[in-house]
């Protein structure tokens, strides 16, 4: 078990999570029998080393960045909630359970401060023995459609060359690499290529010229039919699109691509995405890569272009599970009121589940590494669902909360596999202590990372309704309890959350004076928001 020694006031600024007084479920529970489950790991064996498993969807959430970095302020919907979570590391307890993957189930309870009501959170993670690197993966053949377009020139198509000569250091003995440039039309610019002729595959990249439009259906397409070609069962092929902005030619509409995307998913050839600059299409480019059973990245940076290179190479190209479900069947006591972490949820008030495509091994291994040595990338996933109780529960402390089943296709061999954790809160249902209890550290870390995913979509949204000293209520608040939260649990992930969140009241200090806003008048506190109300 774990306690933070100071209560998490971020609930009084964000309504708990929407965590209600309790009300709201139905009073019947309706959970049924209750499933037989197998025995959750041990939380004590809980720390880094331990590779973590990433959904597909984004992997960062890179153009939040930017957009502040450059001095403007995000709108709603741009901070995507699996690339938040992405970028964080979760040291769950070590994966112990016999498969290349494992599935863990975290409890969190923390009072919501607002009114005093029930918040009851589920983090589910996975994470792997596995480590990522090239021996222990199959022969991978690789096609790159690249955007070549006119608004590539300059600063874009040169980190592109120094990203894919980067690449290069991380394939295999067996490893090819394709390349595909599009602009106006695509065509092959390298034919299959492996490393034992790196001067040619150098020379291509070297050779890559700006020029046309932007045909990305054309250059998706062609890549697409380059991987089919090279189709093995003991190899994999895997195509990465990248491009810096929106169709202009060819077939534009983005039902066409991410059907595209789709058609040869089914197949078995997925896709990742990468997006460059601030004009392309990101819900286009995410679109694909969900679709496509792949991963969507956005460079804000030269740095981030051989972060994202390698770490595709190393991790995200080649998935350690198919067809993943991941599902949660709540006891009779609870309700789910909301699940984040992943755009596959589906379900009702008492369970729920999200179908994967794919799963992937994350680069980091460690909750601690820092940031500036190891970026942010390749933290992995989480998965959590906020409860609510039933109305007039009763329940002894100890009763099973839930189970979390996994099952998914290994790749490998073409079996299904199956485990279960069950969840048990040993509170009594509704049970709030002063200072909230969790499993351990990682859901503790969870909570504040919702907390902070919360806050910024709300301080997005009053900003666009002009609501901007409620927004800046909000942000300083948040910022108060997660820095109160870090000074007994230091985390990377989480410090360098703040410098966004500084940056955010930064420029929202400025859109205030601009606009002749003045401060609240001495004794006067400006409220933070509740963004839901309803609860």
């Amino acid at each position: 078990m774990m306690r933070p020694n100071a209560p998490l006031t971020l609930c009084l600024i964000l309504g708990a999570l929407g965590c209600s007084d309790g009300g709201g479920g139905s009073a019947s529970g309706g959970g049924g029998d209750f499933p037989a489950a197998d025995p959750a790991p041990p939380t004590t064996n809980a720390g880094p080393g331990a590779t973590g498993v990433g959904q597909i969807g984004a992997q960062d959430f890179g153009l939040f960045r930017q957009i502040l970095d450059d001095g403007n302020i995000p709108a709603p919907g741009t901070l995507d909630a699996v690339g938040f979570f992405a970028e964080h590391k979760l040291d769950y307890p070590q994966p112990e359970c016999g498969e290349d993957i494992c599935v863990h189930a975290l409890l969190g309870v923390q009072g919501n401060m607002v009114n005093g009501g029930d918040c009851t959170v589920i983090q589910i993670g996975m994470n792997s023995p596995l480590r990522p690197d090239a021996a222990d993966r199959p022969p991978l053949d690789l096609v790159l459609a690249l955007d070549v377009s006119g608004s590539m020139r300059g600063a874009p198509i040169e980190a592109l060359r120094v990203g894919l000569h980067r690449m290069l250091d991380h394939l295999g003995p067996d490893d090819t690499v394709t390349l595909v440039p599009y602009a106006t039309e695509a065509f092959v610019a390298l034919e299959p290529t492996g490393l034992e002729d790196r001067p040619r595959l150098e020379a291509a990249i070297d050779a890559l010229a700006t020029r046309g439009n932007t045909n990305i259906y054309d250059g998706l397409f062609l890549a697409f039919e380059q991987a089919e070609q090279r189709r093995a069962p003991d190899r994999e092929a895997r195509v990465v699109l990248l491009s810096d902005g929106v169709a202009t030619t060819g077939l534009v509409e983005p039902a066409r691509l991410r059907r595209l995307a789709e058609a040869y998913a089914r197949r078995g050839i997925g896709v990742t995405t990468i997006g460059v600059g601030r004009d392309f299409d990101v819900d286009v480019m995410r679109g694909i890569a969900e679709v496509g059973a792949g991963n969507f990245y956005f460079l804000e940076s030269p740095a981030a272009v051989e972060e994202v290179f390698v770490d595709e190479v190393q991790t995200f190209l080649v998935p350690v599970a198919l067809d993943a479900t991941l599902e949660l069947r709540l006891g009779p006591h609870y309700v789910v009121r909301g699940a984040y972490g992943t755009h596959a949820w589906r379900g009702g008030r008492h369970g729920g589940k999200a179908e994967l495509p794919a799963l992937f091994l994350a680069g980091r291994q460690r909750a601690d590494d820092p940031v500036a040595e190891t970026g942010r990338r390749g933290g992995g996933s989480g998965v959590l669902v906020e409860l609510g109780v039933v109305p007039g529960a009763t329940a002894p402390a100890g009763e099973p909360v839930g189970v979390v089943e996994l099952s998914f296709t290994d790749p490998r061999t073409g079996e299904r596999r199956r485990q279960t954790s069950e969840v048990v809160n040993p509170l009594t249902p509704g049970e709030m202590p002063a200072a909230g209890w969790f499993t351990d550290d990682t859901v503790a870390k969870g909570f504040v990372m919702l907390n902070l995913y919360v806050g910024f979509e709300l301080a997005m949204e009053l900003t666009r309704d002009g609501d901007v000293p409620t927004a800046l209520a909000t942000l300083r608040a948040l910022r108060v309890a997660v820095q109160d939260w870090l000074l007994d649990h230091p985390d990377p992930d989480v410090t360098d959350d703040l410098r966004y969140v500084d940056r955010f009241v930064q420029l929202l200090e400025q859109r205030r004076a601009s606009a002749g806003f003045s401060r609240p008048p001495a004794g006067e506190v400006q409220r933070p928001a509740n963004p839901w109300p309803a609860d």
